[in-house]
């Protein structure tokens, strides 16, 4: 394999950038054009999701413009769904070995509430060196996600990161053109009273379940349900970038996703978990990662997986260290009661 070089990471940056403007424009015009029930029909039932006509838009641009703007310099093996198998390298011809990078991308991530007009959809792009097969989001060195807005709506945010240099943001404004430099803050609240924190359950299968834990985490955490108050709040966002992105921005502050821990309990009951996170879906965490937010494995250590399609990925972020130092344990005890891990980590000992 090729040894990839640092230099490459600026170019990388740049041209990701743009594809991610194309790819945004793309895609808000065809919300614009296009009625709700077309974009919503189904274009593709795959292993890794269901693939509606909204994802055809936003897929449409990758290979063309890496064709013509990276790989002529930069041999990279390109994963994202609509590839055959899962990836591609690029340029054509190349062997697997002679990419310096993998590039990991989703080109739109929370489909289902863009095609419906209800919520910010996400691009979401991870590169990391070309270590093989077994490369994984660890490995990742460079991440940018950038917004697809509704229609209605006519600002943009753009978030991106190098390891070891920290995370920056833009908020671009559609209608004038005007870029201007966002500020990244995560919470710095120390309890979750008052605030943001949620469990995803998003998709049918196993959400009693789900739903058991958050409400006994929160009660564990914060006390007992009050007459007439509301300790804290969630939001099911369907989207792992648009949760990352309520992370970073000091909206949320505790998010897991535990879908793929219900497999056993759900396969006892009969019945499936569904689909899960992939890597592609968590392939910018690193930019979270780089704000200070804690983005990990609910069991204990790292949020890691490898770089493909076909890969489910439970994990949970915490704004700041001592809100996982606080919630971290109970939420793994939990799922050991719930018999979802065997043991409960060093960490929550």
């Amino acid at each position: 394999m090729r040894k990839p070089s640092t230099q490459d990471l600026p170019v990388l940056l740049d041209a990701i950038r743009v594809l991610h403007e194309q790819i945004r424009n793309r895609v808000v015009a065809a919300c614009e054009l296009a009625d709700t029930d077309h974009l919503a029909d189904v274009a593709e039932e795959s292993d890794e999701d269901t693939i509606y006509h909204i994802d055809r838009v936003g897929e449409s641009e990758l290979v063309p413009f890496l064709e013509r703007h990276v790989a002529p310099d930069i041999p990279i093996v390109l994963i994202a769904e609509g590839l055959a198998g899962g990836e591609m390298v690029l340029p054509r011809g190349a062997s697997a070995e002679e990419a310096r990078w993998r590039i990991i991308m989703d080109p739109i991530d929370g489909t289902r509430g863009l095609m419906y007009q209800k919520r910010s959809a996400w691009i979401l792009t991870g590169v990391a060196p070309n270590l093989g097969p077994e490369t994984a989001l660890s490995d990742i060195v460079l991440a940018v996600q950038t917004e697809i807005p509704l229609v209605k709506q006519h600002l943009s945010d753009v978030l991106w990161a190098t390891r070891g240099e920290g995370a920056r943001a833009e908020r671009y404004n559609r209608i004038t053109g005007a870029r201007r430099p966002l500020l990244l803050r995560p919470s710095r609240a120390t309890t979750v009273e008052h605030g943001f924190a949620t469990i995803s359950r998003i998709f049918p299968g196993g959400r009693d379940v789900l739903a058991a834990i958050d409400d006994t985490l929160i009660q564990t955490l914060i006390g007992p349900v009050q007459e007439g108050r509301a300790h804290c709040f969630e939001d099911q966002y369907i989207s792992t970038g648009g949760q990352l992105y309520e992370l970073m921005t000091g909206h949320d502050r505790f998010v897991a996703d535990l879908r793929p821990f219900l497999s056993t309990l759900l396969a006892d009951r009969g019945e499936s978990t569904g689909i899960c996170c992939h890597p592609y879906d968590l392939c910018t965490k690193l930019i979270a990662e780089e704000l200070g937010v804690h983005i990990v494995d609910p069991a204990g250590g790292p949020a890691d997986a490898p770089l493909r399609l076909l890969y489910d990925v439970a994990w949970a972020g915490y704004a700041n260290s001592v809100l996982r130092d606080r919630i971290e344990p109970v939420l793994q005890d939990l799922l050991h009661r719930w018999q979802m891990i065997e043991t409960v980590s060093a960490s929550a000992a």
